[in-house]
């Protein structure tokens, strides 16, 4: 089928916005190329210091200069669920490499933080940041030059963001995503909502809440509600970047490690020295990032994705903007109802026909570009497959062409709902997002009187006084990533869920973040310009009426134009919150950081130093 007219038009607008940081970026990647094995740029010296370590095996043939030897960066850790089965896969992919004739070494580590278990506490703070810092740890871990091309081991909310970014500065290298995988399913999501809501009103204690939690997360692999780190993998696919059906199959199973030796021989065909190169810019162009953005709205995924791909199509010198997911939210169907947009998870997902009937449904309805490279095959094409064992031999078949559970899957011409739910607010209190896909039709037109925070800690006690029993815009400001890193504020979903279940009109509005979580309250997050820069929450006063429309897309303090106009900004100690925890020493960071519509980058844009957030030169 050919393209939709909206996709066509939009990737059409992002290639032309982007035709002068496109073509730097180019340039920069051929100049890193160099033919023949990296390793052979270096002197003897630099050499013997990149082998020493070596067995002799790999040794000797590193020294004949005519295999890849491939690079590994890993953000395992033994601490984090989806991160814990990462310890295997290098020795997986140094045996793989080594019957393939070639070699890999584990080129370094990145930082794995986990917004589960910083949710609430300082260390959130360092979350947004982190994504910057694997970038640039990425990038450590390759500066090297002894590779042909990389796997990125990686699975959450910020590392597989910070690991493209790498990737991306590092475009002359064939890349490769490798995932874990998701943990198997345990308690069910409703049931975990219902015993956070009765801690939230004191009808259960925290023993009862641990269990709960406790049967949730369970064992390895990644938490299996639809958040930032799910959304992740399902971009990846989208894009190519992924094995076709590697994204949600479940860690430590036999599966699992074929698809990771699989990924190292494949790796190693696409190297310049395989005699298949693909590296990592031609693959990733306006075309993929557009497959990126369809999926996440077909999906209902991650909010923080209106932050991080900006930033990620950034360091491959695309410009993309609010807009452009708003616009295509309007014609990309909602094809799934995976927690928090319906009770079933990830797994649930994939049993019912998962990334290869997705996939194939956008495909045949235009919604997605099947010209692009990916890792394997020729196109988007060979994604409406799956991964088998046949005998133990990795296989792919074609995916189911109907969805198995229409409750969880459902096809592009019978979605549960015609648009992808991602809505872009304006108004005289600037510009935000706004998921909405979550939310029941009657409970997203919210308008009330404000009750304002500057610390997302001081609303339990309001809620615990009774003070926001009634119909309420709680507006939760000096979150931004100048104030604070932009920390995710799940700790407020329990106590605004009671206030709506009670019968109030709530809603939520923030220059902070809330995630791929985002539940059944309205949220309007990622407000910008940010009230610490005297952006337009920091007019607002007590009792401020404030209008939130998301069908029609606005965001409104109704209050006289001319009485708005002359409030001076207000202000808040912020100070208190830059120390410990390791707060202080990300000060450069706050003081670079880019706004959200920017994707709260600090690298300064790359090639886009001329160009502003909407693609006009500056």
């Amino acid at each position: 089928m050919a393209i939709h007219d909206t996709v066509s038009s939009v990737t059409q607008r992002i290639r032309q916005r982007s035709a002068e940081r496109r073509a730097a970026y180019e340039r920069h990647m051929q100049d890193q190329h160099r033919q023949g094995v990296h390793r052979g740029e270096l002197s003897c010296g630099n050499l013997a210091h990149g082998f020493a370590a070596c067995g002799p095996q790999d040794k000797n043939q590193l020294k004949l200069m005519n295999s890849a030897n491939l690079g590994i960066v890993s953000s395992y850790n033994d601490m984090l669920s989806a991160h814990q089965p990462l310890a295997p896969f290098p020795d997986m992919i140094k045996e793989a490499a080594r019957r393939m004739g070639s070699t890999a070494q584990f080129a370094g580590g990145v930082p794995a933080m986990c917004d589960g278990v910083t949710q609430g506490q300082p260390g959130m703070e360092l979350s947004l940041f982190s994504r910057d810092v694997i970038a640039m740890a990425t990038a450590v871990a390759l500066s090297h030059n002894m590779f042909d091309a990389a796997l990125y081991l990686g699975i959450c909310d910020k590392i597989v963001p910070g690991l493209f970014i790498g990737a991306a500065r590092f475009g002359h290298l064939p890349a490769m995503l490798v995932p874990g995988g998701p943990m198997t399913s345990g308690l069910p999501n409703s049931e975990k909502a219902r015993v956070r809501q009765l801690y939230t009103e004191g009808k259960v204690g925290r023993g009862e809440l641990l269990e709960a939690e406790s049967e949730s997360y369970h064992g390895p692999g990644t938490c299996t509600f639809y958040g930032t780190a799910n959304s992740n993998q399902l971009m990846m696919e989208m894009m190519g970047l992924h094995l076709p059906g590697a994204s949600f199959v479940n860690p430590n199973t036999p599966l699992r490690e074929a698809l990771t030796r699989y990924a190292a021989e494949q790796s190693i065909r696409n190297s310049e020295p395989g005699g298949n190169y693909r590296p990592f810019w031609k693959q990733i162009n306006e075309k993929a990032i557009v497959n990126a953005m369809i999926g996440l709205l077909a999906s209902g995924g991650s909010t923080n994705h209106t932050l991080h791909l900006v930033a990620m199509a950034g360091a491959a010198g695309i410009t993309i903007n609010w807009d452009d997911f708003a616009e295509l939210s309007a014609v990309v169907p909602s094809m799934t109802r995976i927690y928090p947009n319906g009770q079933a998870d990830v797994n649930h997902f994939q049993a019912a026909g998962g990334m290869s009937f997705l996939i194939r449904e956008l495909l045949d309805a235009g919604l997605l570009h099947r010209d692009i490279d990916c890792v394997f095959g020729g196109d988007l094409s060979d994604y409406t497959r799956e991964p088998f064992l046949d005998n133990g031999e990795l296989v792919w078949r074609e995916g189911p062409t109907e969805s198995l559970d229409p409750d969880v899957l459902r096809p592009a011409s019978n979605p549960f709902s015609p648009t992808g739910g991602l809505a872009v607010l304006d108004g005289n209190l600037g510009r935000g997002v706004i998921k909405i896909s979550a939310v029941k039709p009657e409970f997203r037109r919210v308008e009330a009187p404000v009750r304002l925070f500057s610390d997302q800690n001081e609303l339990k006690a309001a809620f615990d006084a009774g003070e926001l029993d009634r119909d309420v815009v709680v507006v939760v400001r000096f979150q931004g990533p100048r104030a604070n890193g932009m920390p995710e504020l799940h700790k407020l979903t329990p106590y605004l869920g009671v206030l709506q279940d009670r019968g109030h009109k709530v809603a939520l509005v923030t220059d902070g973040r809330m995630s791929g979580a985002s539940g059944k309250v309205p949220a309007a997050i990622h407000m910008t310009p940010e009230a610490y820069d005297g952006g337009p929450l920091a007019r607002l006063r007590e009792g401020d009426v404030v209008r939130l429309d998301p069908e029609n897309g606005t965001l409104q303090a109704l209050v006289a134009a001319a009485e708005w106009q002359a409030r001076e900004p207000a202000a808040t100690d912020i100070e208190s919150y830059r120390y410990g925890m390791g707060r202080e020493l990300f000060a450069g960071f706050r003081s670079l950081v880019g706004g959200a519509e920017d994707g709260a980058a600090t690298f300064g844009g790359f090639e886009a130093r001329d160009v502003d957030k909407g693609g006009r030169t500056a």
